[in-house]
């Protein structure tokens, strides 16, 4: 919810419009955002009058959420690539191991699954690609070995400045 609002900080939205961009329920939203103020990652409980705080919201990405939200994997599955093999490091990054991919229905790539933050997110990330991009930024930074992960924090750090 935060990437979202991040990547789109020149748009407002209500409670019921960023549920339907995270493909979630406006309560779900509502009591998102109440923690992400909480948290100090937002300036305001309310989600059209608030401002991501993105300092603090960088460091904890970098150095809090892989222990917060560790990468768990499951067995090869078609999804969505994300991590290493997502559109922010395709291009910097290489192997000939399994690609990790977040499971779903309409995916394109087989690879390892990797569990993403939140359900719907493969949803969400279909539906905007710059949030798609950040979201895997993340994914490599809480799944992936030091050089993914010093890539990824620099790709993520430009891409909320």
């Amino acid at each position: 919810m935060v990437l979202k609002l991040g990547v789109r900080a020149d748009q407002r939205f209500t409670y019921s419009a960023l549920a339907t961009e995270l493909c979630m329920s406006a309560s779900e939203a509502h009591a998102g955002l109440g923690r992400l103020y909480q948290s100090r990652l937002l300036t305001s409980p309310e989600g059209h009058g608030s401002a991501v705080v993105r300092s603090a919201l960088l460091e904890f990405i970098i150095h809090g959420v892989k222990y917060s939200f560790p990468g768990a994997t499951g067995p090869m599955s078609r999804g969505m690539p994300t991590s290493y093999a997502g559109p922010a490091l395709s291009s910097e990054m290489s192997t000939d191991d399994a690609i990790p991919v977040w499971p779903h229905e309409t995916g394109t790539s087989r690879g390892m699954s990797l569990y993403p933050l939140y359900p719907s997110v493969p949803k969400a990330a279909e539906r905007d690609p710059e949030l798609y991009a950040v979201l895997t930024l993340v994914d490599a930074i809480r799944s992936g070995a030091a050089r993914e992960r010093e890539l990824a924090a620099s790709l993520l750090t430009k891409a909320l400045a």
